[in-house]
């Protein structure tokens, strides 16, 4: 059996939230992750895309950095990585031996297993640790307070990307619950950046940041301006506490992508400031150009000199109300009078209406299928609703039909846009990128 396949079989246990079990199992390990100079970033939107440039913009400043993400969209290995690279499969065997027979020695002590993140999260850390990462970035899997990553006692900087509703079963039915999870994550004299404009989230943070003695940067309002955009990059102008950071180019696009990239650079700035890091300027920007977040307004097929006359293909993971209003942003800013095709699929636990009603805001054709997961809405309720909506979508069922409907239907488009759940965003990306091609011949 391999590494993988051992890990999931700890999804048997669920997800459980509490620190209990990740401390026991660290403590068998030698504590790993009191060894890591830590970057934690949570937030309901935002933090993979945050996460992304700190990695890319500090490995090009010359530092060997870790990065710790999920999920994934491809492959497991994504999730863990090192110096630019993903885990490789053979240390993920190796270090995924160690970490479960720490998790056997609990189990026969009398303790509860860990769970599947858990166990991901410990690999991650001795990983980085013996591996010698001289800055780690985590992102929180799910809330903050009992994420399995907030074990980490005294991180560099803690940063808090967005507060909106989701996981609303686990983190609470406000925005002032769901931010008091996810502040969580603020420890004692840590600087804390927080990019959350919604008033009774912020100033649940506030206080939080305020009990721990914490510098807290809210820059929920501080201004940046984005031009040169198209669907494949764009320049952003702003200033961060004093410091002038014009014409940065990134990959990423979309006005909530200058939002990502703004609190991504106050924490390199403070850093900065505190002397923890040191920054070269144009190394920075190379690779804060680099940085590209899989399925996030990713352009599949399509290039900026396209003359082809086939449909741009794009594909998001907008699984939730804020990612489906800034999908809806930026297409329309890109797209506004297009002959648009969107193909989604979404998980039956998710804000389905508010959803749809920005989808259905972009375009009222539309393809619906399943994810491959056992919480997916199925593809007749996702019928049932869009009925509702006075919509006729086309049914496929499964990913990979899907897109067959789609390629065969591309003369008709000028962009085909594969949206919902990352679930179903991980398995299109797969089929598109291996077989789109061969279906325009």
């Amino acid at each position: 059996m391999n590494a993988i396949d051992k890990i999931h079989q700890f999804n048997r246990f669920g997800s459980r939230l509490g620190l209990e079990r990740m401390t026991v199992l660290l403590e068998k390990l030698g504590n790993p992750h009191e060894e890591l100079d830590v970057i934690h970033v949570a937030g309901t939107n935002g933090k993979g895309s945050v996460c992304k440039y700190l990695e890319e913009g500090l490995t090009a400043c010359g530092y060997k950095v870790g990065l710790y993400t999920s999920p994934f969209i491809e492959k497991f290995n994504e999730r863990i990585r090192l110096g630019g690279a993903d885990i490789s499969d053979e240390d993920l065997q190796s270090f995924t031996e160690r970490v479960l027979k720490a998790s056997d020695e609990m189990v026969a002590e009398g303790l509860d297993s860990p769970t599947e993140f858990e166990v991901v999260t410990a690999i991650a850390f001795l990983y980085f640790k013996e591996k010698g990462a001289e800055i780690t970035v985590l992102e929180v899997g799910l809330g903050g307070s009992g994420d399995s990553t907030n074990v980490v006692k005294k991180p560099l900087a803690c940063a808090i990307t967005s507060i909106s509703l989701d996981h609303m079963d686990r983190l609470g039915t406000t925005l002032a619950e769901i931010a008091g999870e996810k502040a969580g994550i603020i420890k004692q004299d840590v600087p804390v950046i927080s990019n959350v404009p919604e008033r009774e989230a912020a100033a649940v943070i506030a206080r939080k940041a305020y009990e721990n003695n914490s510098k807290l940067y809210d820059i929920s309002k501080n201004k940046f301006m984005i031009f040169d955009e198209t669907p494949f990059s764009q320049k952003v102008t702003m200033d961060i506490y004093g410091t002038d950071y014009s014409d940065v180019e990134i990959s990423m696009t979309g006005s909530h992508q200058g939002e990502n990239l703004k609190t991504a650079l106050t924490i390199i700035e403070i850093l900065r400031k505190e002397r923890k890091i040191k920054v070269e300027r144009s190394k920075l920007y190379s690779g804060l150009k680099k940085a590209v977040q899989p399925g996030r307004f990713e352009v599949l097929v399509g290039t900026e000199d396209d003359s082809t006359g086939k449909p741009m293909v794009i594909i998001d993971g907008a699984h939730n109300e804020a990612g489906a209003k800034a999908l809806r942003d930026t297409a329309k800013k890109y797209f506004e009078g297009s002959r648009i095709l969107l193909v989604t699929g979404m998980l039956a636990d998710k804000q389905v209406n508010d959803i749809l009603n920005y989808f259905t805001d972009i375009t009222d054709k539309m393809i619906i299928t399943e994810p491959d997961n056992p919480r997916r809405l199925t593809v007749d309720d996702l019928e049932k609703t869009l009925n509702e909506m006075g919509i006729e979508p086309i049914k496929a069922k499964d990913a990979e039909e899907s897109v067959r409907l789609a390629a065969d239907m591309q003369d008709e488009y000028d962009l085909i846009l594969f949206a919902g759940s990352l679930y179903l965003i991980g398995d299109v990306r797969r089929i598109v990128r291996n077989e789109w091609g061969n279906r325009n011949n």
